[in-house]
């Protein structure tokens, strides 16, 4: 038996006046998911336990079956386990984004892009570069990972301060929060004279040149130390491997001891590697028992408040994802347990997550019960707990997958 996690980040949406009062999902063309849906189990997952913030960390931590209260430390030092960077016992990681700022009078801030553009890889891992030859010392040392996404690995005590997403804070003023980073003098002589780099650095002269939001700022959040995690292995005696463009999906997989398949071409928006992705999956379950498989597009999109581009998103992840990986074992004749979910909502009305519990299809390819007989959406998973049925928990989920309860 093979077993397959197939995740669309932040697919999760709410009802749009311009749908018709229906989700990205209801009307997004899903074929493969809906008649999965059909066939094999419909439930909730609550993959955000109470008190905690809805982001991916959390909640693909969840998804791989982890109890978030039991294993959680903070984002940033997953993403650092996956760029292998190791933290010591007495350092910190911190998320930090290259983000588009827009510094007015008063000292006023607004965030105006979390992801400064998206901005190529090449083209940071050059500010990168230099904010670790200007900017770094015994205390604060950049690391370079993907496109916007990078940590600052901090040495010591730090000021203890509320940091926020910057996701969360979308063309809005974020003075006060900006202003707890400048409380102490070393952070605001780290954080000043990043901004002078950033800001004079040949990459964003050319990306101002060509009509790009410029990486003019960098972004602290998510801060952590190493966790410690038992692995899948060793919880449930599977081998695994994870394929996401994303290094907080790849150090969750790292902690998790799952294989990391690092995709040529994976971005971790629209424009993809699909077709890596899925052969990928397909390849490894040659030899392993388990693959989990992320695609990020619909989340991001569902930040930047762009209706077609989640469509699309949720259109490809059925597509390019979904029907190649179910078609490709149903080549095989290979009988697979498979999960098709998401982590959270990612709704376009609000740009950012929230907790609801997320719709989830268990298929079975030997079909030995009757199917939900249902199509795919929120709607439609919502209305089991309305039938009686209580989300279950991201372990309980895996176990389920696993026919471990």
């Amino acid at each position: 038996m093979k077993y397959l996690i197939l995740v669309g980040d932040g697919m999760g949406d709410l009802p749009l006046p311009e749908l018709d009062k229906r989700t990205p999902l209801q009307v997004a063309s899903t074929p493969t998911l809906d008649w999965l849906c059909r066939r094999g189990e419909l439930f909730l997952t609550r993959t955000v336990p109470p008190g905690y913030p809805p982001g991916s960390d959390v909640a693909n931590l969840s998804l791989l079956g982890y109890r978030p209260d039991e294993y959680y430390t903070g984002r940033a030092p997953l993403e650092a386990a996956a760029m292998g960077i190791t933290l010591a016992g007495d350092e910190t990681a911190f998320r930090c984004n290259l983000v588009t700022l827009d510094r007015g009078d008063n000292n006023t801030v607004q965030m105006l892009d979390y992801s400064a553009g998206h901005i190529s890889t090449e083209e940071s891992r050059l500010l990168l570069e230099s904010l670790e030859a200007e900017c770094s010392s015994d205390t604060f040392h950049f690391k370079a990972g993907m496109s916007y996404r990078h940590i600052l690995v901090v040495k010591g005590d730090y000021p203890e301060f509320a940091t926020v997403p910057p996701h969360d804070y979308i063309e809005k003023d974020v003075s006060a929060p900006w202003q707890r980073y400048l409380s102490s003098p070393e952070w605001r002589t780290l954080l000043e004279n990043a901004l002078v780099v950033l800001e004079k650095h040949p990459v964003n002269q050319q990306r101002i040149s060509a009509g790009q939001n410029p990486a003019n700022g960098i972004w602290l959040w998510g801060e952590g130390k190493l966790p410690s995690m038992p692995t899948l292995s060793t919880r449930f005696n599977i081998t695994g491997s994870l394929i996401s463009a994303v290094d907080l999906l790849k150090g969750l997989g790292v902690n998790a001891g799952l294989d990391i398949l690092n995709i040529p071409g994976a971005t971790g928006y629209i424009d993809t590697n699909y077709k890596g992705k899925a052969d990928a999956a397909l390849k490894c379950l040659e030899s392993q028992d388990f693959v989990f498989v992320h695609v990020e597009g619909p989340d991001e999109a569902g930040h930047q408040g762009l209706l077609n581009d989640k469509l699309q998103a949720i259109e490809d992840f059925d597509a390019k994802i979904v029907s190649p990986i179910v078609k490709g074992l149903q080549d095989r004749g290979q009988n697979f347990r498979l999960i098709a979910t998401m982590d959270h909502y990612t709704p376009l009305s609000l740009r950012t997550h929230i907790d609801d519990p997320v719709s989830t299809i268990l298929y079975d390819s030997r079909e030995l019960h009757p199917g939900s007989g249902q199509l795919f959406s929120e709607e439609t998973g919502n209305a089991t707990a309305e039938d009686g049925k209580i989300a279950i928990s991201g372990e309980e989920m895996i176990k389920k997958l696993l026919q471990q309860i």
